[in-house]
């Protein structure tokens, strides 16, 4: 409680001193001009607000829903300032538009082979900040391909265009015996301990205990698959512990031993739960209402040629997924992230059936997790039940 004291009034401090040194800024202006022009001076700079955008912007953090940015000391010294107010508004404008995209999916760089070498450097959320809850979804522009209401956030370092949504050919025909393998590169991943779920950390937002991390999420999918009459074969190993380093090799290991005992499995999911960190610290939570229950958002990585490692069917890879996220988007309000196409392999070279699937990130609950993977994984069996009926 006192450590959340402390931190509130030195950032309010901060933003305090910041905030008059801007006034001072803009009571020189005066100063260095001719008195009689002062009021033309200010005039201009009221109608021009992107003087005050620059000295608001190092300052204004996200503010809570339907809250304003700054209280306090920092509002009564807003208050008296209309430039620094109209600042305010044009920021807090802007981070209304940004909001329902979030952070960039998956912003950290790409290991030559999906082997993620750096162990992720996760801390608590700041006692006095939270966690900001986002909604992720598409837009124009930018590393974003789209076709109708499907996103594709390429990330590749590749010139693609829209003719990639067409070009590969779903490949899964399911038969009798298995057909369906989870795992878990990251299978200790892990949720933030809100909603009474505790466990014991191995590391941040990391845990062994499989009744809490990321593979009770697995778990439940897989539940739901069996539901809908699918055979799946989960595999709860956690390739991440004790060592994070060489992950991937041991999860390619695990999938090429399953995948010759059942040539039958044709669809592979790697199920994974995203780390969203903004620039100043802040986590994220994903979150989409469905049915009038907050969910986590599910995303799916997708691997390509691009890092120099031979996969030649990723675009085969990607049709599928895309068949699966124009399900998924006629389905649900907005349960899918925009699908991320990468430059490693993720070891999906290994079939063309295989998906990394991120349910969420370390921000949001285990609840929420559970309820998004659910979803996710029955709109997944229906749309693979369509395809092999057709």
């Amino acid at each position: 409680m006192g450590h959340k004291g402390t931190g509130q009034m030195g950032r309010a401090l901060r933003r305090g001193v910041a905030l008059g040194l801007a006034l001072v800024a803009v009571w020189g202006v005066g100063l260095t001009a001719d008195f009689g022009q002062v009021g033309d001076r200010l005039t201009a700079l009221g109608e021009q607000p992107g003087l005050a955008v620059s000295l608001l912007a190092s300052q204004l953090r996200t503010p809570p829903s339907g809250g304003r940015a700054l209280e306090g000391w920092g509002r009564l010294i807003l208050s008296a300032s209309p430039l620094l107010s109209q600042g305010e508004d044009e920021i807090l404008a802007l981070r209304a538009v940004r909001g329902p995209e979030g952070p960039s999916p998956s912003t950290g760089p790409d290991p030559v082979d999906g082997d993620d070498d750096q162990e992720p450097d996760l801390q608590p959320a700041d006692p006095g900040e939270g966690i900001v809850e986002m909604t992720g979804r598409g837009k124009e522009g930018s590393l974003y391909l789209r076709e109708g209401e499907i996103y594709v956030y390429n990330r590749t370092e590749q010139p693609l265009d829209p003719s990639v949504f067409h070009q590969g050919t779903v490949d899964v025909p399911l038969g009798e015996g298995p057909q369906i393998l989870i795992v878990h590169t990251h299978g200790s991943e892990a949720y933030s301990m809100t909603d009474g779920d505790t466990y014991e950390e191995s590391d941040p937002y990391r845990t062994t205990d499989c009744t809490h991390n990321v593979v009770r999420v697995g778990e439940e999918m897989a539940t739901v698959f069996r539901a809908h009459g699918f055979q799946v074969i989960h595999d709860t190993t956690l390739f991440d512990y004790p060592a994070y380093n060489g992950a991937y090799d041991r999860s390619k290991a695990a999938v090429e031993q399953w995948l010759a005992q059942y040539p039958t499995i044709k669809v592979v999911l790697d199920v994974h739960r995203d780390a969203l960190v903004g620039n100043e610290g802040e986590i994220y939570k994903m979150v989409s209402v469905e049915a009038g229950e907050k969910v986590a958002q599910v995303m799916m990585v997708l691997g390509s040629d691009a890092g120099g490692a031979d996969h030649p069917r990723w675009k085969d890879n990607l049709a599928f997924a895309l068949q699966l996220q124009r399900s998924l988007v006629r389905g649900y309000a907005s349960l899918a992230r925009p699908t991320v196409l990468r430059k490693s392999r993720y070891n999906q070279q290994l079939s063309p059936g295989s998906i990394l699937v991120e349910v969420g990130g370390h921000g949001n609950s285990l609840s929420e997790a559970i309820a998004g993977g659910r979803l996710w994984a029955d709109c997944v069996a229906r749309t693979l039940l369509d395809l092999n009926v057709s």
